[in-house]
């Protein structure tokens, strides 16, 4: 049976889903393959010079600044990150090294940004046969160093631009592989369909007008600061929030007085249905949440948030992006294992 690593990490959540998730699709479909998950931040714990002095991981300091919604400057932000692995660079080499040596996987399945080249480098230097495959878990790379690297490898991409991307950087075509979108967790296909009265019933049931909209607001499994902003600034709207692992944010929204319905939410694994009963979704643009919602409009801050729901909920608008999302068929979570399979026959 052939080994597999996958490799994620918890800064910001949607790498271990991803990664999460198509584990569960391969398992589903009685793959032989053993599958191990494996967390880059443990491996590199022993040279994580933040958590030696602070004791906080770096992920860490990553997920609360998600959390504050503290990320207008996170553009300026990252050549400091990549200065820093590239100052910490032969040290991780030598760490993944090691631990390639113990797990000897047929193929090592990276969901994780930024540490490619060591990744990379340090495998080719143990194990050489053995094949690396990038799968991006965002819709396209935000070079240099981020996700595609001049290295021998294989890409899984989700869009065009991310092909495009990849083949400018000199890949092979016949190592740069299109998927039909994001991965997206194997519920969304496997939840049934709700008839207009069960949808009625159950969007009345957490105190709803079934004849007004909802909309859903969403930060990932920390929630965000920002989600009292936003329920402010959408008074007469109904909101159903969800605000994961996030206890005082959850605390804090419920309390606030509102004129529409609002029903508030801790962590739940039934975003699917959520999704079902609201009518549009208001949350960060990452590629997860854009992919899940189907089609989004992107805003430069917040405070167009209450316009922009105006604009979508007028009906000409609204039958628009309906028709938009019902052209969309994302299958990627079930065409990678496939993928996979052809990769490691090559080998």
């Amino acid at each position: 049976m052939k080994k597999l690593d996958f490799i994620y990490f918890d800064a910001g959540g949607g790498h271990r889903a991803a990664a999460t998730a198509l584990s569960q699709v391969m398992e589903k479909q009685g793959r032989e393959f053993q599958i191990r998950m494996v967390n880059l931040q443990e491996q590199l714990d022993s040279i994580d010079f933040l958590r030696k002095y602070t004791g906080v991981r770096g992920q860490d300091v990553y997920n609360f600044v998600l959390k504050k919604g503290w990320t207008l400057g996170s553009a300026q932000l990252m050549p400091v990150m990549h200065a820093i692995i590239r100052l910490f660079h032969g040290r991780q080499v030598r760490v993944l090294r090691e631990f390639w040596r113990r797990s000897r996987p047929d193929m090592v399945v990276s969901l994780v940004p930024n540490f490619g080249r060591a990744v990379g480098e340090s495998l080719r230097g143990t194990l050489p046969g053995v094949p690396l495959v990038t799968i991006l878990t965002d819709i396209a790379d935000y070079p240099p160093h981020f996700w595609i690297e001049r290295q021998d490898q294989y890409f899984i991409c989700g869009s065009d631009r991310a092909v495009e991307q990849a083949l400018a950087m000199g890949h092979a075509e016949a190592k740069v592989y299109r998927v039909s979108g994001m991965i997206l967790n194997p519920r969304f296909y496997e939840i049934e369909p709700l008839s207009a009265g069960d949808r009625a019933d159950a969007r009345e049931g957490l105190g709803f007008d079934s004849k007004q909209p909802v909309g859903l607001v969403l930060f990932g499994g920390q929630g965000a600061a920002v989600m009292h902003e936003i329920a402010s600034s959408l008074p007469h709207r109904q909101l159903l929030l969800i605000c994961g692992h996030n206890a005082r944010l959850q605390a804090r929204l419920a309390g606030m007085p509102h004129d529409a319905a609002m029903f508030v939410e801790g962590f739940t694994k039934d975003v699917p249905r959520c999704m079902q009963l609201a009518d549009y979704f208001i949350g960060k643009p990452g590629p997860g949440s854009v992919s899940e919602a189907g089609v989004g409009v992107v805003l430069p801050g917040f405070r167009g948030i209450a316009r922009a729901v105006e604009e979508m909920l007028e009906p000409s608008n609204y039958a628009r992006f309906r028709r938009a999302t019902e052209r969309i068929h994302n299958r990627a979570v079930f065409e990678i294992p496939d993928i996979l399979e052809e990769i490691l026959e090559r080998r």
